[in-house]
């Protein structure tokens, strides 16, 4: 990498991070919170401080879910293309904060809309990374009935990623919603197929299979713990791996 060094204790040059739109929302309700955004993103500039090329996807729960607006009626293309917008949003708020911190960052649209953002071309998005520049994905694949879990996996397989990073509310993948049962088991590792069978909620199916045809390892862990994201690229604190072995 030109423009980094990589940190010797760190396990990966070159990740995806998936955030949801939830995880913007802070204590409201719905919508961005600035102080929430602000904090995450210095929890992505002090791991991109590491030497870590980092790329992002986005999701746009906070804003409209596109599968609940289909279940309200509206048709499901429709919904889940306003969904996509709702990831742009996101980006734009995520690279501004980002830019704040002093990090250099593109936003990149799987749907063209040039007056706010780059149209997604592999090719130049892998050029941002490699002179150090944090890519946010939005957008999803730009396609209906495809979540952004499975933009995530495309993604990270399309960058050549080492490791897609799954931020969730929790320090990993438990067999129970550990918000609802005291007595729910985290696993420290899973395979794909464990997660297919079980049939563990941490990201959809056709995200699970794509990143096990690439070869993609799956960490997951909690992005409201200050400090997780650069710990768990050392390897070091909470999480759950997702891996062919398990």
């Amino acid at each position: 990498m030109p423009e980094s060094i990589l940190s010797p204790d760190t396990r990966y040059g070159r990740i995806l991070l998936k955030l949801s739109g939830e995880a913007l929302m802070g204590e409201d309700k719905y919508g961005v919170n600035s102080d929430t955004v602000n904090r995450i993103a210095g929890e992505i500039a002090a791991v991109h401080k590491l030497g870590v090329e980092i790329a992002l996807v986005v999701g746009g729960g906070n804003i409209f879910r596109g599968i609940s607006g289909a279940a309200d009626g509206m048709e499901r293309a429709t919904a889940d293309y306003m969904g996509m917008l709702a990831t742009v949003i996101n980006a734009l708020s995520l690279q501004n904060a980002l830019e704040k911190t002093g990090v250099a960052t593109r936003v990149l649209s799987a749907i063209p809309m040039r007056a706010v953002c780059e149209p997604y071309i592999r090719r130049r998005a892998e050029r941002h990374m490699e002179r150090g520049r944090i890519v946010i994905f939005a957008a999803g694949t730009g396609n209906p009935f495809f979540t952004t879990d499975t933009a995530a996996a495309l993604r990270a397989s399309e960058m050549g990623c080492q490791a897609l990073f799954k931020a969730t509310k929790v320090d990993g993948v438990y067999n129970t919603d550990p918000v609802k049962d005291p007595k729910a088991k985290r696993f420290n590792t899973l395979s794909y197929l464990d997660v297919l069978s079980r049939d563990l909620k941490v990201m959809d199916a056709a995200a699970i299979s794509l990143a096990r045809e690439n070869n993609i390892s799956i960490l997951v862990f909690s992005i409201h713990t200050p400090g997780a994201f650069a710990e768990v690229i050392r390897g070091n604190g909470t999480f759950t791996v997702i891996s062919e072995k398990g």
